[in-house]
């Protein structure tokens, strides 16, 4: 069964969700970054080739022809996923077919509406008998 993870004080969020794909990369995982549209898709990829000044974190665009073939991508609305280790949500809405995953990462921001969809998304995934764990970034940082 799929692990659950929220990490909350995710801020800024697009930031904090590149330090833990780049730790998940270091790990050899494979990670899909869910994103809620193609601008925030767009932002997360121009941010992963600037995060680090030294290291690469190699990723593709989910619709691009070798995306089974790279560690990470990024994906949003029907998207193919092309593989089921990690998936780190950036949507306000859980992700499709996130039960095929190991894991799920979910960030929570310091907004009030954030952490009210986050809320909804934890009892969703609570009731299922999903097993759940919680980070705050705040006390522990990534």
């Amino acid at each position: 069964m799929t692990r659950v993870d929220f990490y909350s004080s995710a801020e800024p969020k697009l930031q904090v969700a590149c330090q833990l794909v780049s730790k998940a990369t270091r790990q050899q995982l494979r990670v899909v970054v869910y994103t809620p549209d193609e601008s925030t898709a767009r932002a997360f990829d121009k941010l992963l080739w600037t995060y680090q000044a030294i290291g690469f974190v190699p990723h593709r665009m989910a619709h691009h022809a070798l995306a089974s073939e790279t560690p990470v991508v990024i994906a949003h609305g029907g998207a193919e996923m092309s593989h089921y280790q990690v998936i780190l949500n950036l949507h306000a809405d859980s992700p499709p077919s996130f039960g095929r995953f190991e894991r799920l990462i979910e960030l929570v921001g310091a907004g009030h509406d954030d952490r009210r969809l986050a809320r909804g998304r934890y009892r969703f995934y609570r009731d299922r008998g999903y097993e759940i764990h919680h980070h705050d970034l705040s006390r522990s940082g990534v």
